[in-house]
C-alpha cells in the first residue's frame, strides 16, 4: 500500500559491497517539519507559561518599574530605602559586574524585579479577595449596592489587562466547605414537604445522629483536604461518579448536542464536515496558544477554564475496577468510521493545517471507498457501548498487541472521532418526530457506529446535518458548547460554501488518501462484541426520547413576568410533573461552580416547598389570579435563591457527596449518609448555556439557532429534561424516559410541560404567539 510505503524513512539491503541505505526524502522532510511544529508549540507553551505566570503584570510594567527606580537614582532620590546599596554588597565580584555602575544596574534591576513581583502577587491576592466576594449574586435587579459597585471598579481595574485563557486561574477563590450544621439544615428543608410526618421525624432523627456524633471528624478531613486540594469535589466526582461507573457510558453517562435546526449550509456531507472539523482543530490552536478570552459572567467576573485543557486528544480507557483519562498534548489526526471501516485521516501536511477543501476531498474518498469490513470490524465500537468490566477484559485480552493494538492507539490517540452516517436526519418544523429520531441517532446510534470513550464523537448525516455524542467525565455540557458555538459560528459565517455547497478553494489531489486501520479480531472477541452489542441494544431500544419546539414564547415573555427564565421553567416542571404523576418528587437541576477553582457543578433541589405550595393551589382551580401569582413569585425567588447558594459554595449534595467518600476511606458507617446518597432523583434538569461566545449577532441572525442537547433518565422510574431558551420566542425540550417503566411516557410529560407553560403564562395574563 502507498501509505505503508511513505511510512518507511529508509530501507538498507546488505550486498557484497556492502551495506545500500536508501533514504526516503519525503519521510524526512515531514519529520523534520513535524520537529519544527513540535518545537513551536514548546515556545509558545514556555511564553504563555510566563505570561500567564505574571498576569496581571506585563514585560512593559516590569520596564515602568525598572525605569522608575533607575531614573530617581539621576535624583539623587534612593526609592529602594536602601535596599539597592545592600543588593549591591553582595554581588559577587567578577567580570559581569566589575565596575560600580555595573553593579548598581544589577541590584536596581534585581530590586525593580522583585519589587514588579511582589506587586503582581498582591494584586493577585487582591482579586482573589475581591472574587471571593457574592452579595452581588443576591441584589435584586436594578437594586445594586455601593459596596457592590465599588467591588465591580475594583474588579475591572484589576482584570483591565487583556487576559489569556488561564491568566485568572490563580486568582479564582477555593471552593469552601460549607459547616455541617447550614448543609443538614438546608437538607432537611428540602425534603420535608417530600415525607409524611412519620418519615420526616426519622429522617431528622438521623440528621441530628449525624451532625452530633459522626459529621464533626468527617469534616475536619474535609476541611483539610480543602487546605491541601485545589478543590474538594472535583477530583473524587470525576472517579467515583463517572469513571468508577460499570454501566455502559452510552445513554447512561454521555449526552448528545445538536446542530443548527432552522438553517442550512449546505447537503454535501464531506463539505460541511471539511468546514466543521477545520474549524476545530482552529479552536484547539487557539486553545494550546491560550488564545480563547476566558468566560465571565456579566463581563467581569471569570470562570474556571480548567474543564477545556482536556477537550482534544482525550480517550476515556476503560478498566476492571475504574476508568482511567488518557490525554495527550497533540494528536495530528481524526479517527473515523464508515459503513462498518475505520479510517485514519491526517489533518495536517508538514506542520501545515489542511484547508477545509483537502479535508473534504479526504473525506469524500472514505466516502467512496467500496471495500468491506473486516471480520469483527463492522460493531466493533459495540465495546464501548457495552458493560465497562467486559470492554476491560477484551481490550486486555485482544487489543495488546499486533494489528489491534496499532489500531486501537490510532482511534484512542486521535484528536477526536467522527462518524460518518449513511441515514439523513435533520428537524422539519411540520414534522415534530424529526427532532426526537435525531436526538435519537446522536444519543446512541445504532450501538456501533460512535466510539463513546472519546472526548465526543463528530456525527456527520447524509444530508450534510451535523451534532456531537460527548463522554461526560472529562467536563460538563457548557464546555462543549462553548466549542460548539465557535465551530457553527465560524461555519457559518468565516469559511462559508461555494454555489455548488462544496467549500471554497482547490483540494490538494496529491494528498495521501486516507488510511484504512488493519484488525485481526479472533472468533472470541467477536462473541464478547456481539454481547456488548445486544446489551447496548436493549438499552437504546428502551429509551423513548421526545424533543420540541415550543413555539408561543420564550424568555421575551418571561421577562414580562418579572422573573427568572430558569425559575419560570422550573416551576411548569414541578407542575407538568405532579399532572403526569399525582405526586412530587426529588429533583435535580444541574448549576455550575466554575466561580471557584477548578469547580464543575451543584445540585439544585428544586422541588421546594414554595414551588410546590403553587403547585397544590393551581390544582385545587379555585385560587384568584393574585394569589397564584404571589405564590408563583414566592416560588421563582426561593428557586433563584437556592441556585444561587449552590453556585457560591453552599449548596447540599457535594458536602454529603465528600463527607460520604470520607466517611467510606475511614470506615464509618452513617445511616444518614447512606440513605441521602440512595435517593433516586426521578426528575433529572439541566438548562442549556448559549451564547458563550459572541460569534453573530443573534438578533440579525434570529434563525441561527441549535436545538441544545439532551441526555439518558437518570431512574428507571423517571425522567431527564434537558431544555435551552434559545431565544426571545422560543424554547427547546429533549424529554427522555424508559419504556419499560410503566409510570412514565416521555411524551406524555412533554405535553405536560407545554401546558404548565402555558397555564403560568395566563396567570400573568400576558399576550402569547399562536403555536
Amino acid at each position: 500500500m502507498a501509505e505503508a510505503h511513505q511510512a518507511v524513512a529508509f530501507q538498507f539491503t546488505v550486498t557484497p559491497e556492502g551495506v545500500d541505505f536508501r533514504l526516503s526524502r519525503e519521510v524526512l522532510k515531514h519529520i523534520y517539519l513535524s520537529g519544527i511544529r513540535s518545537w513551536k508549540k514548546r515556545l509558545i507553551r514556555i511564553k504563555n507559561g510566563i505570561i500567564r505566570g505574571v498576569y496581571p503584570g506585563s514585560p512593559t510594567s516590569w520596564l515602568v518599574v525598572v525605569m522608575a527606580t533607575v531614573g530617581s537614582s539621576y535624583y539623587n532620590l534612593d526609592i529602594s530605602m536602601g535596599l539597592v546599596y545592600y543588593i549591591q554588597r553582595w554581588l559577587p565580584e567578577g567580570r559581569p559586574s566589575r565596575t560600580p555602575y555595573t553593579r548598581t544596574l544589577f541590584s536596581m534591576a534585581i530590586f525593580s524585579t522583585g519589587v514588579w513581583m511582589m506587586g503582581i502577587f498582591f494584586f493577585r491576592q487582591t482579586l482573589k479577595l475581591l472574587l471571593s466576594y457574592h452579595g452581588w449574586m443576591f441584589e435584586m435587579h436594578g437594586q445594586t449596592s455601593h459596596l457592590t459597585r465599588v467591588w465591580a471598579v475594583c474588579v475591572r481595574l484589576l482584570s483591565s489587562r487583556r487576559p489569556m485563557l488561564y491568566s485568572f486561574q490563580t486568582s479564582l477563590p477555593k471552593l469552601p466547605v460549607p459547616s455541617v450544621p447550614a448543609t443538614v439544615h438546608r437538607y432537611l428543608e428540602s425534603v420535608e414537604h417530600l415525607l409524611d410526618d412519620e418519615q420526616y421525624y426519622r429522617m431528622e432523627t438521623l440528621a441530628k445522629e449525624f451532625e452530633e456524633k459522626t459529621a464533626p471528624r468527617l469534616q475536619k478531613y474535609l476541611v483539610l483536604k480543602s487546605w491541601w486540594a485545589t478543590n474538594y469535589v472535583s477530583d473524587w466526582w470525576e472517579e467515583y461518579v463517572y469513571l468508577r461507573g460499570r454501566n455502559p457510558l452510552m445513554v447512561n453517562s454521555n449526552y448528545y448536542v445538536m446542530d443548527l435546526v432552522l438553517v442550512k449550509n449546505t447537503d454535501v456531507q464531506a463539505a460541511r464536515l471539511g468546514n466543521v472539523v477545520h474549524a476545530m482543530i482552529t479552536y484547539r490552536r487557539k486553545l494550546d496558544r491560550e488564545e480563547i478570552k476566558p468566560v465571565m459572567a456579566l463581563g467581569l467576573v471569570p470562570m474556571c477554564s480548567w474543564q477545556m485543557e482536556r477537550m482534544f486528544n482525550t480517550t476515556r480507557i476503560p478498566g476492571k475496577d475504574t476508568d482511567v483519562l488518557q490525554h495527550l498534548p497533540d494528536s495530528r489526526h481524526v479517527a473515523v468510521y464508515h459503513k462498518g471501516r475505520f479510517f485514519k485521516v491526517w489533518l495536517y501536511e508538514g506542520s501545515r493545517l489542511l484547508k477545509p477543501r483537502d479535508l473534504e476531498m479526504q473525506f469524500q474518498r472514505i466516502l467512496d471507498d467500496p471495500s468491506p469490513p473486516q471480520p469483527g470490524e463492522e460493531r466493533l465500537a459495540a465495546l464501548t457501548a457495552g458493560g465497562r468490566v467486559e470492554w476491560a477484559q477484551a481490550r486486555q485480552a485482544f487489543f495488546g498487541s499486533g494489528k489491534n493494538k496499532a489500531a486501537l492507539d490510532a482511534i484512542e490517540r486521535a484528536a477526536f472521532f467522527v462518524a460518518l452516517d449513511e441515514e439523513s436526519h435533520h428537524y422539519d418544523p411540520e414534522d415534530e418526530a424529526s427532532l426526537s429520531l435525531y436526538g435519537k441517532a446522536l444519543l446512541h446510534g445504532n450501538c456501533y457506529n460512535r466510539w463513546f470513550d472519546k472526548s465526543f464523537t463528530l456525527i456527520s448525516f447524509k444530508n450534510g446535518q451535523l451534532g456531537l455524542n460527548t463522554e461526560h467525565a472529562w467536563a460538563d455540557a457548557p464546555i462543549i458548547g462553548h466549542l460548539w458555538e465557535f465551530v457553527l459560528g465560524t461555519d457559518s459565517f468565516h469559511l462559508g460554501y461555494a454555489e455548488t455547497g462544496h467549500c471554497l478553494g482547490k483540494p490538494n489531489p496529491v494528498l495521501p488518501p486516507p488510511q484504512r486501520l488493519e484488525w485481526d479480531i479472533p472468533e472470541q472477541c467477536q462473541a464478547v462484541i456481539e454481547s456488548s452489542y445486544q446489551v447496548a441494544k436493549a438499552l437504546a431500544d428502551d429509551v423513548e426520547l421526545y424533543c420540541f419546539q415550543f413555539l408561543p414564547f420564550g424568555k421575551g415573555l418571561i421577562k414580562k413576568c418579572r422573573t427568572s427564565p430558569d425559575a419560570f421553567v422550573q416551576i411548569a416542571l414541578q407542575l407538568a410533573h405532579f399532572r403526569d404523576r399525582g405526586k412530587f418528587c426529588l429533583t435535580y437541576e444541574a448549576s455550575m461552580t466554575r466561580m471557584f477553582r477548578e469547580g464543575r457543578t451543584e445540585t439544585v433541589r428544586s422541588c421546594t416547598r414554595e414551588s410546590t405550595a403553587f403547585v397544590q393551589a393551581m390544582m385545587q382551580g379555585h385560587h384568584l389570579n393574585k394569589d397564584l401569582q404571589h405564590l408563583f413569585r414566592k416560588a421563582a425567588e426561593k428557586h433563584q435563591n437556592m441556585y444561587r447558594l449552590a453556585m457560591t459554595g453552599a449548596g447540599i449534595d457535594r458536602h454529603l457527596f465528600c463527607l460520604y467518600v470520607v466517611s467510606k476511606y475511614l470506615g464509618v458507617e452513617s445511616p444518614f449518609l447512606a440513605e441521602v446518597l440512595s435517593e433516586p432523583w426521578r426528575l433529572s434538569t439541566s438548562q442549556i448555556a448559549q451564547f458563550q461566545i459572541r460569534m453573530f449577532d443573534p438578533n440579525k441572525y434570529p434563525k441561527h439557532l441549535g436545538a441544545g442537547g439532551g441526555f439518558g433518565p437518570v431512574a428507571d422510574d423517571g425522567y431527564g429534561v434537558s431544555y435551552m431558551i434559545a431565544g426571545e420566542d422560543t424554547i427547546f425540550f429533549h424529554v427522555s424516559s424508559k419504556f419499560s417503566s410503566s409510570e412514565t411516557n416521555a411524551q406524555r410529560f412533554g405535553n405536560q410541560i407545554r401546558q404548565a407553560l402555558l397555564d403560568i403564562a395566563n396567570l400573568f395574563q400576558v399576550p402569547k404567539a399562536d403555536g
